[in-house]
């Protein structure tokens, strides 16, 4: 079975109890239009005759009251059963979506940014919101698919008990039916799986163009983005025509055969009436088993469903092919926030040797591509090196227990994206500590006053003093507080303040930053926080210089380890990095 199959069985597995409910209704129903033939030539018999001949003759529904009365039950019962159905179709799918979008979200974010940069955000927006929607339809088609072999085994069954030469008919016909389902289900898949293709190409263009749209009106470029965006369309439109002919072509074929079948059953049916060997309600049962028995041939609709989901459930399984962070269950010793790397490479690094002290500033510099986001990520876990090891305090970061690990690290970068509903929340985010997967911890703050770790942080980020002139400070809704590039940088740094108690990464987080902030942001790092590490990677020279120490990376590899003085005397090469014309960089001058 491949994985995507495996993926439909669970999604169909966790469509909650609606779908027993859809199972019995389908069945039931099935079961129903199987009697209903039979009760109906009884009661034709019984008009006809007086008395309903063979097992129901000298019975109450051998009466022809009775007969009526046994018709008008078994419509009831087919309609509460459609009734039924419908809703637990629609309940089931919904169910089963959010099952499958609520999995493949939670790996997403557990994977973290490393599937980002295989699969563009609107190709992952696509998977998880369409596609998880798209095999969250699985239940509706596999059950009602399935149910559809109710009627048809069981007309054939009747169909031998009341003239075994029309159950003979019926057989032929039904081969050629499943000839055509197979086919269309395999031309279908092949199609679906481009067309969803197409779809994830289009949405990541817009995504792309969508965070691009001031870049777009400042360069006039509107009309040949729109027109990038849409360049796929026609493909879409030739995969949307195939799918189109692909279900067309089924549906001629199971429209012809399906009328050709009833109408040999008829004939053969008629020529044995003629003889003597049926009755007129037999002769009508089975006309009417062979409708039913050839509604095989409605499993068209729902064969197409299977094929979207099991192409949709394909595309969401790749997600799975980035594996999510695991955590250990250690606990940090007592320290300050060494960090040592050792034999790392991986994520554009090539065997990194490297032992940072706790409570020392250390800048993080290069060229562009040169590894300076790659290190600062492995130093505080967003990936993990392909080679080596990462040290914190003496315990592999690997090692440690979830919780442990984003209470010592607290990250800060250069576009933060900021989630709650509040600005309070947007800064306390981690603080709220969930329970380990390994234990039954309550949740629970780190501190019992959140605003004495809140506001202090957000003083250190030089955020506190424009928060407070919100309209209801920390308690204003994001949507409610518009805000600059550098005004929420420093929001992510009172984020990253707040939470990291030994060591702070930040990601060229302070770029946006005015002259001004930027030195009152020095002052805090190198003053209340001076006693946890600090990486810094930056273009600045002036951070360089008032850094303990730096780490110049080219090409991936460690270059030069030292202070920025030793490093601009000796190195041409290390003085070239602020020599770009970088916005924000001295150009050659020293602090």
């Amino acid at each position: 079975m491949e994985a995507a199959d495996r993926l439909v069985v669970r999604t169909v597995r966790h469509g909650g109890p609606w779908v027993f409910v859809l199972a019995v209704a389908a069945i039931g129903g099935s079961v129903l239009e199987l009697a209903l033939p039979y009760v109906i030539g009884r009661t034709v018999d019984t008009l006809i005759t007086g008395t309903s001949p063979g097992f129901f003759s000298g019975s109450v529904i051998g009466s022809a009251t009775g007969s009526v009365t046994g018709c008008a039950l078994v419509l009831a019962g087919v309609v509460v059963c459609d009734s039924l159905h419908v809703w637990a179709s629609g309940s089931s799918s919904a169910a089963a979506s959010a099952w499958l979008r609520h999995r493949a979200m939670t790996h997403v974010l557990g994977a973290g940014p490393a599937l980002t940069r295989h699969l563009p955000e609107g190709d992952l927006t696509t998977r998880l919101g369409m596609n998880a929607e798209e095999t969250g339809h699985a239940p509706e088609a596999i059950v009602s698919g399935a149910s559809l072999l109710v009627p048809t085994v069981g007309g054939l069954v009747a169909l031998v008990l009341i003239d075994p030469l029309s159950a003979l008919t019926l057989v032929a016909g039904l081969v050629l039916i499943v000839l055509v389902l197979r086919g269309f289900m395999r031309d279908t898949s092949e199609v679906v799986a481009a067309y969803q293709g197409v779809q994830g190409d289009i949405a990541a263009r817009l995504v792309t163009a969508l965070s691009g749209a001031r870049t777009i009106a400042a360069a006039g470029t509107t009309e040949s983005e729109v027109a990038r965006v849409l360049a796929p369309l026609p493909l879409l439109r030739a995969y949307g025509v195939g799918l189109w002919q692909a279900n067309a072509k089924a549906g001629v074929r199971t429209g012809v055969v399906v009328p050709l079948l009833e109408v040999a059953v008829l004939v053969v049916g008629g020529l044995r009436l003629a003889g003597g060997d049926l009755t007129v309600g037999e002769l009508y049962a089975a006309a009417r088993y062979a409708v039913l028995g050839a509604g095989l041939g409605s499993a068209l609709g729902y064969v197409g469903r299977l094929a979207r989901a099991r192409s949709a459930a394909g595309r969401v399984q790749e997600l799975w092919r980035q594996p999510p962070l695991t955590y250990g269950r250690r606990a940090l010793p007592a320290g300050s926030g060494a960090l040592e790397f050792r034999g790392v490479s991986g994520s554009g690094l090539r065997g990194v040797d490297l032992v940072i002290p706790g409570g020392v500033a250390v800048a993080v510099v290069g060229r562009s591509g040169s590894g300076k986001s790659a290190l600062a990520a492995l130093a505080g876990r967003l990936a993990d090196p392909s080679e080596g090891t990462v040290f914190l305090d003496g315990v592999p970061v690997r090692e440690l227990s979830r919780t442990e690990l984003r209470r010592a690290v607290g990250h800060a970068f250069e576009r933060p994206v900021l989630v709650g509903d509040t600005v309070g929340d947007a800064i306390g985010l981690g603080l709220a500590t969930p329970a380990e997967p390994e234990t039954d911890e309550p949740s629970r703050l780190r501190s019992q006053d959140p605003d004495a770790t809140l506001v202090p942080a957000a003083r250190a980020a030089c955020a506190d003093e424009f928060v407070r002139r919100l309209p209801l400070g920390y308690a204003t809704p994001l949507a409610q507080a518009p805000m600059s590039g550098g005004e929420r940088q420093r929001i992510g740094l009172a984020r990253a303040f707040a939470q990291g108690s030994r060591l702070l990464v930040l990601d060229d987080a302070t770029s946006s930053l005015d002259t001004l902030t930027e030195h009152r942001v020095a002052a805090a790092l190198s003053g209340e926080l001076r006693g946890r590490t600090r990486l810094l990677t930056t273009h600045r020279v002036a951070t360089a210089a008032r850094a303990d120490a730096v780490l110049w990376l080219e090409n991936g590899r460690l270059r030069g380890y030292d202070r920025h003085e030793v490093l601009w005397e000796r190195y041409p090469a290390y003085r070239a990095v602020f020599q770009t014309g970088v916005p924000g960089v001295s150009d050659g001058g020293r602090a």
